[in-house]
């Protein structure tokens, strides 16, 4: 009989937990060709970063998914070490981190 415990033991090891989280949010940030991680939704942001970035993303027409971070605080956690970027929003395009609002302006 297969015992429940043992086969579970590998969630003990945070190395492991470890490295399917980063799996987890690499297959997130990966979601779409352009992903944008803020607080909120494009139709009610919940803070001014946010909005603005909503706002920059729709002069230039670009198609985009969203994630709210406060829906989900691991995410909203491990996305700041996988990224290795402190601050929301983070806009990724085809996975890779662009930036946050300060780099968006640049290039909006």
């Amino acid at each position: 009989m297969l015992s429940l415990s043992r086969s579970f033991t590998w969630l003990r090891d945070p190395e492991h937990v470890h490295n399917i989280i980063k799996l987890l949010l690499k297959q997130l940030v990966s979601k779409a060709p352009v992903m944008l991680f803020m607080k909120g939704h494009p139709d009610a942001p919940r803070c001014g970063f946010s909005k603005k970035t909503v706002a920059i993303l729709g002069e230039t027409g670009v198609k985009y998914d969203t994630f709210d971070i406060l829906s989900d605080d691991e995410v909203r956690q491990g996305l700041k070490t996988f990224s290795n970027w402190p601050t929301y929003p983070q806009l990724y395009v085809k996975g890779e981190l662009v930036g946050g609002l300060d780099i968006i302006k640049i290039f909006g």
